[in-house]
Parts: C-alpha cells; sequence; structure tokens
C-alpha cells in the first residue's frame, strides 16, 4: 500500500491573539464569550460539539463527540445513557477530559474536571424538551450494547411509537444527565509559526482562579 504523506497538510494561524487580561479572573464569562462567538459563526454548525475523554473500565482512554446542552458557573452539562460505556467509565473514574475545536476561529478550550449525575429533575425537564423520536431513542437503544442487525432497533422503535402514540414518554432511569465541573481550563487561540497562546486556568479551593500563560 502506498504511503500516504500528511506531513505537507498544514495552514498559517493568523486571525486572533489572547492574552491573560482578556480571559480575566472569570474564565466561565470568557468561554461564554468564546462560545457565542462560534455560535454565531456562519462556518460552525454545531458549537457545542465537544470531545469528552474518559478512562475506561478496562482503563483504556476514549474519547468521543458528545454535545455541550448548558454551562453555568458550576460547570459543563450533557446528557446520556448512564449504562453506557461512557457512563461505566465515568462510574468507575469520574474525572474527564473534555475539548471544543473552532476551526474557523482557530481555537480550541481543553477542560479538566471532576463528573456528577445532574438532579433528576434537570434530567427530567431536559428529556422532556427532546422531541418525541429522540425520547424514544434513548429508551429503545441499551447505548454500546453489541446487536446482531439494525432492524432489532427499529422494531422496538416501532413498538413503541404506538405504545406511546397518545402518552407521554417517561425518562428512564438510566438515561440523564452529568455535570463536569472544572478544575482547568486552557483557552487556545492559533497564532502564526506554530507560536499560539494559551492561558491556562487553575481552580483555588477558595473559588478563585489562577491563570497562567503556557509554552505552545
Amino acid at each position: 500500500m502506498d504511503k500516504e504523506d500528511l506531513g505537507q497538510l498544514r495552514k498559517s494561524y493568523d486571525k486572533s491573539s489572547l492574552d491573560l487580561s482578556d480571559v480575566g479572573d472569570d474564565p466561565i464569562g470568557f468561554f461564554k464569550k468564546w462560545f457565542d462567538e462560534a455560535s454565531n459563526h456562519s462556518e460552525i454548525e454545531e458549537a457545542n460539539a465537544m470531545s469528552l475523554a474518559t478512562l475506561g473500565i478496562d482503563d483504556f482512554p476514549k474519547s468521543r463527540v458528545v454535545l455541550l446542552k448548558a454551562f453555568t458557573d458550576k460547570g459543563f452539562v450533557f446528557y446520556t445513557n448512564y449504562q453506557s460505556e461512557k457512563g461505566l467509565a465515568i462510574a468507575h473514574h469520574p474525572k474527564v477530559g473534555l475539548s471544543f475545536f473552532w476551526p474557523p476561529l482557530e481555537r480550541q478550550v481543553i477542560i479538566k474536571g471532576l463528573i456528577q449525575k445532574t438532579p433528576s429533575d434537570l434530567s427530567d425537564e431536559y428529556f422532556n424538551s427532546r422531541p418525541k423520536g429522540s425520547q424514544l431513542g434513548a429508551i429503545v437503544s441499551d447505548q454500546s450494547n453489541v446487536i446482531s442487525d439494525r432492524t432489532i432497533i427499529e422494531a422496538k422503535l416501532n413498538a413503541l411509537e404506538i405504545q406511546y402514540k397518545n402518552e407521554e414518554i417517561p425518562r428512564p432511569d438510566n438515561w440523564g444527565g452529568y455535570l463536569v465541573i472544572p478544575k482547568s481550563i486552557e483557552f487556545w487561540q492559533g497564532r502564526p509559526n506554530r507560536l499560539h497562546d494559551r492561558i491556562r486556568c487553575h481552580l483555588r479551593q477558595t473559588g478563585l482562579w489562577d491563570l497562567e500563560r503556557l509554552a505552545p
């Protein structure tokens, strides 16, 4: 097989810069600023798409893309099946990584934090806001389990559509939200000559943030 040369795949980053004073003493507020800019950018379809890295029960790390559904001063919220591979990994090792990458803005945000389930009323509220098809999908899928054929889940979905045609759909006990409580947030801004700007924020026990510039 011919070797594919990827060494020439490169671009110059020159759209913006980043300084400690830009972040200030409120990294969550600064994240909101960047997130809003990404959300309003015409070339970014899902600004809330983020990579979630966990340490599995097999002690291997794994990363996959999930969708951020809320963020506050407390942290970052997403929803999933608690019995999925990621849910079992979180129960095994409740420390995770999140990362956002917005290429048109030449920006990344890299987060390390502790993770815990959201209160059940918050999970109920979000579940009830979802389209009916997504609600049923949460019930249908034994996420991460091996299935022999797609027709199995399609048949199950068809049956549930009939069952709940005129009824409200209850949130499954094994489906709900997680809150990632950040301990470290790094903002990365691409710069020319690979001399990127990197500002890392550490949360102190006092609730205040320490900021430092990292070498690119």
